[in-house]
């Protein structure tokens, strides 16, 4: 089968499923259009083809690996980074940080030189597993490594990776 046979065949799929991923994880992926992704599982699919992978799977096989790829591909250009304004509401009421920051009767620069330190952040009612999977993923240990180094699974880092966001969403 030729590529562009191939293209053909799956081009209406990918770009169903660039638009379906441009419209789940477009916040997280702002800078990356829909054409982009679709753009991006063309040059997978290419690159496939070039190794002659594709001709011993069906399309399904084929779109679904184009899909994986995108998955990788949005976790490595995802912003890592969250920026909040200090002026910005954080909440329905209007309450903003610098709002919070003078409750606690600093000034926000102070506040900020101060640090809300880690500790603090650390001793919010996290279970001692919790802190652990914390303290490694600060440090920028993968997922999988920070298992390894706890002596559980991944998945049960995932698992209290989300505890952790749920806990603190909540305060």
């Amino acid at each position: 089968m030729e590529f562009n046979e191939l293209y053909n065949s799956l081009s209406g799929r990918l770009n169903k499923l660039a638009t379906k991923m441009k419209r789940t994880h477009g916040a997280a992926i702002s800078s990356i259009d829909k054409d982009d992704l679709y753009q991006e599982m063309v040059i997978y699919l290419w690159e496939k083809y070039r190794k002659g992978v594709p001709q011993e799977f069906n399309d399904s096989y084929l779109v679904k690996g184009c899909h994986f790829h995108i998955l990788n591909y949005l976790r490595k250009k995802r912003n890592k980074v969250s920026i909040v304004s200090l002026d910005n509401p954080i909440n329905e009421d209007g309450t903003t940080v610098k709002d919070i920051l003078y409750n606690r009767g600093e000034s926000v620069r102070a506040a900020i030189d101060n640090g809300i330190t880690m500790e603090q952040i650390k001793n919010n009612g996290f279970s001692k597993r919790e802190k652990d999977v914390f303290s490694l993923l600060l440090e920028g240990v993968t997922v999988r490594a920070a298992g390894s180094k706890l002596g559980i699974s991944h998945v049960m880092v995932v698992k209290h990776k989300k505890n952790l966001i749920a806990k603190w969403q909540r305060k």
